[in-house]
């Protein structure tokens, strides 16, 4: 839907462009002349870059303006000076076009009777400037008789003027008519190149009276009004107009422009010498960025004919018909409407392309993370039809795309994430490493093991996604961590007193008791460990993690492996020994587990000395020394009484006995731990101190004050079903 929209937004502005071509651009406003934020006139001087006024607005000190402002009695227009520091020339123009700036001269006066000559100012010298004397000047000289000669800086003669006068009144000689070397005024071109000059008076004729007189010399561009109206300058003005040719040639375009491109800029022209002009059709300072403009010629008159339509092109313009308009936007716009058709289809042709490869992505992982075994599974005697098959995107949408932070864990067989589903309801995920066949088969059997559990004390399967890379499990969300997290790190909000340990032992026993038993075909769990076992929301006990889990047949009492596995320090040694799995192998696993309740300590300890290492013989050593108080954990030895711990360490050595025959059953842990912790409830009254919580089962009484508590039983049917309740009395 997208490149639709896109392609019809296009076509929206071509026919809004069409209908505004002609005034586009806006030429009206003037361009700027100065860099930004730069003074542009000095008075009735317009002062552009390269040139400027303050710091930074011209390109070196040679091109630094100075804008004089006369105040108090004198105060009048500004004027603009060159470079004061050494040529100080006053401005009168400054043209980018031609290159020039126009400043003033002054009358240079010869020594003959100059009675009443001013103090000479000898010509500016501009060796070593940006500067030229421009050759457009004309060398002038009023005064009778004579030639004067300019005088170049290497001793040269680099023009000669000669004036005569024919015997008429000398105080209107200097306003004849013309220049032509007679009646007091000669005129000649001047060298090109020129940077400095001086001048030099010689007498020749003094037959006419005047031919001795004082004689003016000084350079005067053409152009000047005041010199072609009316005649020649009065020797009364004492500053005249002249020409400076500048050149940019010394000045990289960096220097000029800031970019090392403007030369060859669109509508702007460059010369051998840097000097720049707009191209025709642009307009602007050509020598700032982006400073020449494309003229409008359609906004302030119509050029073109008739009823032809003016369209501004880049540098020009050109006239169109109104019946080419019309051509032309039906052309545009049948050619917009046939990409959109064609951008349609390719766009609807890719969705099903992509759709379909995604399908063949999904179907392909679907068989590779055992889809295919799954499906298997179910059309046999194990009924899978009721996991929920979750979708991909829902699932990484879930984790925030299985970010670092929503981890909760990490083990061999995979990465469990916190995630939070559409509904609002949180999830365990956990994200499977599985990379061969095998695994395959694991991960499989994990689905459909859980798939037959229902029990209270056992990790609820939601559902499991097989369409990514690797497969999917989601979990019900149990919050409040692992078994061997309170054993091994005390929290005070959840103190493992003696009575929740005898309580989450029950309920472990009895969802083992549960999974041997109770299902169509034995489970065995094979990895029985505390950290295997959850706490939820009401910290009651829930079994974990059955990656290595196994069915057998009811005719079965064993499963032979052709690789042990389990955990180091909970593993039946017998099986280590035969690689054969009993219901019995769970039972010294759990009794790995009670050991662990009751000592408070870890199944394998580096800090014991070596023969005690393993927690299994550390207790077991301990029971045939009668020293089994020295190695009890020091809460059980303050709230258990004798009675009970004895009952339950004996409990736990007979399911750690070497030979798996003569191990309890999972049964009959069960049952007996109900009985040992309802004669814990009748021998004695439960107290807690003032502040102390107190959970009991199945989360159903918190105390917080002393109190008494009766045990009622309930329920007469297997291990699974009976629930002690406690009640204030």
């Amino acid at each position: 839907m997208v490149p639709v929209l896109f392609l019809l937004h296009v076509i929206t502005v071509f026919l809004w462009s069409m209908s505004t071509i002609a005034a586009q651009p806006v030429a009206s406003e003037a361009l700027p002349i100065a860099k930004p934020n730069c003074t542009q006139d000095c008075g009735d001087v317009k002062i552009p870059y390269p040139f400027g006024i303050e710091a930074g607005c011209y390109i070196d000190d040679w091109f630094k303006i100075f804008c004089y402002k006369p105040t108090g009695k004198f105060a009048g227009q500004p004027t603009a000076y060159l470079n004061p520091a050494n040529l100080n020339l006053v401005v009168f123009n400054i043209s980018l076009e031609a290159g020039t700036i126009q400043v003033t001269t002054n009358f240079t006066f010869s020594s003959l009777g100059c009675v009443d000559q001013r103090t000479a100012v000898l010509p500016a010298n501009l060796s070593g400037s940006p500067f030229l004397y421009s050759e457009k000047n004309k060398f002038t000289v009023i005064g009778c008789g004579g030639i004067t000669w300019m005088m170049l800086s290497n001793g040269s003669k680099g023009g000669g003027c000669l004036a005569t006068c024919d015997g008429s009144d000398p105080a209107q000689r200097e306003f004849l008519d013309g220049c032509t070397g007679i009646n007091s005024c000669c005129q000649t071109n001047i060298p090109p190149n020129l940077t400095a000059f001086n001048y030099s008076y010689q007498a020749i004729d003094t037959t006419y009276p005047g031919n001795d007189s004082c004689k003016k010399a000084f350079l005067v561009n053409p152009d000047w009004v005041g010199y072609s109206s009316g005649g020649m300058v009065s020797i009364k003005q004492l500053a005249i107009p002249m020409l400076l040719d500048w050149r940019l040639s010394n000045y990289s375009t960096l220097q000029i422009r800031g970019t090392a491109d403007w030369a060859n800029n669109s509508g702007t022209t460059c010369t051998n010498a840097s000097l720049c002009s707009c191209s025709s059709g642009f307009q602007g300072n050509p020598y700032l960025p982006n400073g020449c403009q494309d003229i409008n010629e359609c906004e302030d008159s119509d050029p073109c004919p008739g009823a032809s339509i003016c369209i501004n092109v880049r540098g020009s313009f050109r006239c169109q018909s109104p019946d080419q308009t019309v051509k032309l936007a039906i052309i545009v716009v049948g050619s917009v409407l046939g990409a959109l058709l064609i951008l349609i289809c390719a766009w609807g042709l890719h969705k099903v392309i992509k759709k379909r490869i995604n399908t063949k992505r999904k179907e392909k992982f679907f068989k590779q993370n055992g889809g295919l075994l799954l499906e298997k599974q179910s059309s046999g005697d194990v009924n899978v039809e009721k996991i929920k098959l979750f979708n991909s995107e829902e699932l990484e949408k879930a984790t925030d795309n299985y970010n670092a932070n929503r981890i909760l864990g990490q083990g061999g067989h995979g990465t469990v994430y916190k995630g939070m589903l559409a509904d609002g309801s949180t999830v365990a995920i956990k994200k499977s490493k599985i990379v061969d066949e095998g695994e395959v088969e694991q991960f499989i059997n994990e689905i459909v093991i859980l798939s037959q559990i229902i029990h209270r004390n056992v990790v609820k399967l939601m559902g499991c996604c097989l369409e990514t890379e690797v497969p999917l499990l989601v979990y019900e969300f149990i919050p409040n961590g692992t078994l061997s997290q309170y054993i091994h790190h005390q929290n005070e909000e959840f103190p493992l007193t003696w009575r929740v340990r005898l309580r989450v032992s029950i309920e472990v026993a009895g969802a083992l008791s549960y999974l041997h038993s109770a299902t169509s075909f034995p489970i065995y769990h094979r990895d029985i460990k505390t950290s295997n076992i959850l706490l939820d929301d009401k910290f009651r006990a829930k079994v974990a993690d059955f990656g290595t889990s196994r069915t057998v047949t009811i005719d079965k009492t064993h499963l032979t492996m052709s690789q042990v596995q389990g955990t180091f320090g909970y593993l039946d040694p017998e099986y280590f020994q035969s690689s054969q799995f009993t219901d019995k192998s769970d039972v010294y696993s759990f009794g790995v587990v009670l050991v662990e309740l009751l000592t408070g300590q870890k199944p394998v300890s580096q800090t014991r000395p070596e023969e005690w290492r393993s927690l299994t013989n550390y207790f077991l050593l301990s029971m045939e020394e009668n020293r089994l108080l020295d190695i009890l954990d020091a809460r059980v030895m303050n709230e258990g009484g004798k009675e009970e711990i004895m009952a339950v360490a004996q409990l736990a050595r007979r399911c750690l006995n070497m030979k798996g025959k003569k191990r309890p059953t999972m049964k009959e842990v069960a049952v007996q731990l109900e009985g040992i912790f309802q004669l814990s409830a009748k021998d004695s009254d439960v107290h807690t101190n003032s502040g102390e919580v107190e959970y009991v089962l199945n989360g159903w009484h918190v105390g917080s004050t002393s109190a008494r508590y009766n045990t009622i039983h309930i329920g007469s049917g297997s291990p699974s079903d009976v629930e002690p309740l406690i009640y204030v009395s």
